[in-house]
């Protein structure tokens, strides 16, 4: 794998998993909180906690990473997933 293509992966990774982690609660909004700001919307977030939040992204993408440049060195494929068909491939039996 060249450099350029695991940081595309790794950038990829990053953005779907900084989504995925953004709901579950690390932030409070400012209608739980009972402060709203005139002129912003009640869901906002009250105190944004984006340090946090994209340490905790960087962290689980490395882990999620590391675990596919991991397998990619041992050679494991997707032809090495069971009932899982590529697009393209030809499965038909030989003979027919």
């Amino acid at each position: 794998m060249s450099v350029a293509f695991g940081m595309a992966v790794f950038f990829m990774l990053w953005w779907i998993i900084l989504f995925a982690i953004l709901p579950f609660g690390l932030h409070r909004t400012q209608e739980e909180a009972g402060e709203v700001i005139p002129g912003s919307e009640p869901s906002a977030p009250d105190k944004p906690k984006f340090f946090k939040v994209i340490v905790l992204t960087t962290v689980i993408t490395t882990l999620v990473f590391s675990a596919y440049v991991s397998l990619r060195a041992q050679g494991f494929g997707l032809d090495d997933i069971p009932f899982f068909k590529p697009p393209g491939a030809n499965y038909s039996q030989p003979g027919s």
